[in-house]
């Protein structure tokens, strides 16, 4: 028996390296692993500037999305529940096409767009959080309401901003609100990797507490467990890190729904263990899914968003399948 864990994570660690393989080595230019090593080089450029940064994006973003998925699962007794159900994606995606709105054609490679997202989905978290604190923190599903509301109304304004704006406004705001992982250099890649790790160890030391949870308030509380102040505390945690994946990478959907959901079909409900299993495998499945939208129809290359939605809705309806079934 004590074997089994030793297994899963050998093969694990297989299936990782072969899918940082494809990643890195196979794409539109195919390039050599031994290429990392011969400096000067276009293919030793194209490595390190590109494809491993990429990968490592992708990867933080997939951890990241994921993890969150779990957590707002837990958090509102809902497997439905995803990163993006309290507004906090349609918030940080309003920011985002105000900032390409107003900067125009011009400097959206740039700090702004991140920057605005950023904000948009500090203020979604913050009305959602006000409206926890006016007390809809004592009810689940008022609080997710609220999040539906918020979501509405930001997706509203994006709509207005984009009947405002130029043929090439709206192709630059549809093309960011589809996701992308596509960056140059490291700066964004630290970024994302030091929000993720750090919100995730944070979320691991209350794995223990999560467990709890799953009991149901009532209970949860007769254990002396602080469900509201906890409750709370973990919305603004994973708020504020689903804010900081979408301002990086964009609105990418499903992989916070169908991995967590995945993890607890196989695993179980221990969080302990799940926090690690949905971060490594939620990093490599978006990994995975940017590796086809990059060679599918090359030289052509199809944001990472879409693939997620074409490969998550009939495998997310598989498990439901597979769950009705028992």
């Amino acid at each position: 028996m004590m074997q089994k864990p030793i297994v899963l994570w050998l093969c694990g660690l297989m299936a990782a390296g072969c899918i940082f393989y494809l990643a890195i080595a196979v794409g539109a230019v195919p390039l050599k692993l031994s290429d990392l090593w011969v400096s000067g080089t276009a293919s030793h450029m194209v490595l390190w500037q590109i494809r491993i940064p990429r990968v490592l994006l992708a990867f933080g973003a997939g951890a990241g999305l994921s993890l969150a998925g779990l957590v707002f699962q837990t958090l509102f007794a809902n497997t439905l529940a995803t990163p993006y159900t309290l507004g906090v994606s349609s918030g940080a995606s309003f920011g985002a096409v105000l900032m390409l709105f107003l900067m125009g054609s011009f400097n959206q490679t740039g700090w702004g767009v991140p920057i605005g997202a950023w904000l948009g989905a500090l203020l979604s978290t913050a009305i959602v959080g006000f409206a926890a604190m006016r007390g809809l923190a004592r009810q689940k599903h008022a609080m997710l309401l609220a999040g539906v509301a918020v979501t509405f109304f930001f997706s509203s304004l994006i709509l207005l901003l984009q009947a405002l704006s130029s043929q090439v406004q709206v192709f630059q705001i549809m093309r960011w609100l589809m996701g992308g992982v596509s960056v140059v250099g490291y700066r964004p890649v630290l970024v994302m990797l030091a929000v993720v790790f750090g919100c995730a160890i944070f979320l691991w030391s209350q794995g223990r507490r999560l467990n709890v949870l799953l009991l149901g308030d009532d209970l949860a509380q007769s254990k002396g467990l602080p469900v509201q102040a906890l409750r709370i505390r973990l919305f603004i945690s994973v708020s504020l890190l689903i804010g900081a994946i979408v301002a990086l990478v964009g609105p990418i959907g499903f992989i916070g729904l169908v991995i967590p959901h995945a993890a607890r079909l196989i695993w179980g409900q221990d969080h302990v263990k799940l926090i690690p299993i949905c971060l490594w495998v939620g990093g490599l499945v978006l990994v995975f899914c940017d590796w086809i939208g990059r060679t599918a129809f090359a030289p052509q290359e199809l944001p990472v968003g879409v693939i997620t939605a074409l490969l998550g809705s009939p495998i997310f309806f598989a498990l439901l399948l597979r769950r009705s079934a028992h």
